[in-house]
């Protein structure tokens, strides 16, 4: 974990209470590129089609390049993300092409990609990507929908990065944010993208294959890339895993007495703070190993349970400002990287992927 361009220096701990000086595997300076930055974190998203989650979150104060981190630059006029401003572009944007180009060298129609957008503000959960009857999208509050195969976020079906970033577009124009003394532009909820990578294959030759409006004269046409799940018509039983990749922007933790904020930003930085304290309890309580990781006290950490909990893999990107009248603030944020690298997950199991018959 590191800071980010715009920011000073992030830190590795050693064990509370060992004495050990803080000595950070990575740090990133202003001088820093994004690419630089994502250099370091690509590697990661091999994983997903390893069969493993993964989790990339910035967390630090108001004002640090959390959303610089994982977006790019941001203004108040437009939020607009594009593949054409790619020296600047974030995490997240930079992400969905890596996935895109991994899923590219594997077989044609193998894996699709769905995605979902919310964000966790006053302690609920609202769709950015909801849309009323006439088309328009709107922000509606969501419960975590829960099944006996894990959380489902109401995703969407992409075909490639473009589709993507036309989604998450869409969903940023409704984040709220609110002016206070510390940043002018403050998000006051935590952003959570969620691209869900299904992988299919067939365990027998026997097993028929069809996609939607893909049968034409009793011949079967295998588009290169579904727009949705396919249609089986079963002789043998279709394996198939979902990998789970949540990128998330978390609202900056913030001192009152800074941030200077009354009224409804006042109760906004007791949820923001209430939560990330809740995030910072639960991977305290899988460092310790303990039975009960309290994933509900937080509707944060109940949506992010599969990706910070379990046979996951997660990466703490610490924005740390360089001024000196933040420091409170910036060893309180590397007290937060101290928890997140005292988890030890000992061998991380990934999800079985069945082995796709080879075609003669």
């Amino acid at each position: 974990w590191g800071s980010t361009p715009g920011c000073g220096c992030a830190s590795h701990p050693g064990r509370e209470g060992s004495g050990e000086a803080l000595e950070p595997p990575k740090v990133y300076s202003a001088a820093e590129s994004q690419n630089t930055v994502f250099a370091d974190v690509a590697p990661l998203l091999t994983s997903l089609l390893d069969g493993y989650n993964v989790c990339i979150m910035a967390y630090g104060q108001t004002g640090s390049g959390k959303t610089y981190t994982m977006l790019g630059p941001q203004s108040e006029a437009d939020v607009t993300l594009s593949t054409e401003d790619e020296p600047e572009l974030g995490i997240i944007p930079r992400a969905a092409e890596e996935v895109f180009r991994l899923i590219s060298e594997k077989p044609p129609g193998s894996h699709w990609v769905e995605v979902s957008v919310v964000e966790v503000y006053n302690n609920e959960i609202f769709d950015l990507l909801a849309k009323d009857s006439g088309g328009t999208v709107f922000g509606v509050k969501r419960d975590i929908l829960t099944t006996k195969e894990g959380k489902s976020d109401v995703p969407l079906t992409v075909e490639n990065a473009v589709e993507f970033l036309e989604l998450v577009d869409k969903g940023l124009q409704l984040r709220v944010k609110h002016p206070t003394l510390v940043h002018a532009h403050s998000s006051r909820s935590h952003l959570v993208v969620t691209l869900t990578i299904a992988t299919k294959s067939i365990s027998a030759d026997k097993l028929f294959c069809t996609f939607p409006q893909q049968m034409k004269d009793d011949k079967l046409i295998f588009p290169s890339r579904p727009s949705s799940p396919a249609q089986f018509e079963p002789t043998e039983k279709l394996k198939h895993v979902k990998t789970k990749l949540q990128l998330v922007d978390l609202a900056g933790s913030e001192c009152v007495g800074m941030s200077g904020v009354t009224g409804v930003a006042l109760r906004e930085t007791s949820f923001i703070n209430r939560s990330l304290s809740a995030l910072s309890d639960v991977l305290g309580a899988i460092a310790e190993q303990r039975s009960h990781i309290p994933y509900r006290n937080s509707k944060l950490t109940h949506l992010l349970q599969d990706s910070i909990g379990g046979n996951a893999k997660l990466l703490v990107m610490l924005c740390i400002s360089p001024c000196q009248k933040y420091l409170a603030e910036s060893l309180q944020s590397l007290g937060f990287g101290t928890r997140a690298r005292q988890v030890q997950r000992g061998q991380v199991k990934k999800r079985n992927l069945p082995v796709s018959s080879k075609s003669k």
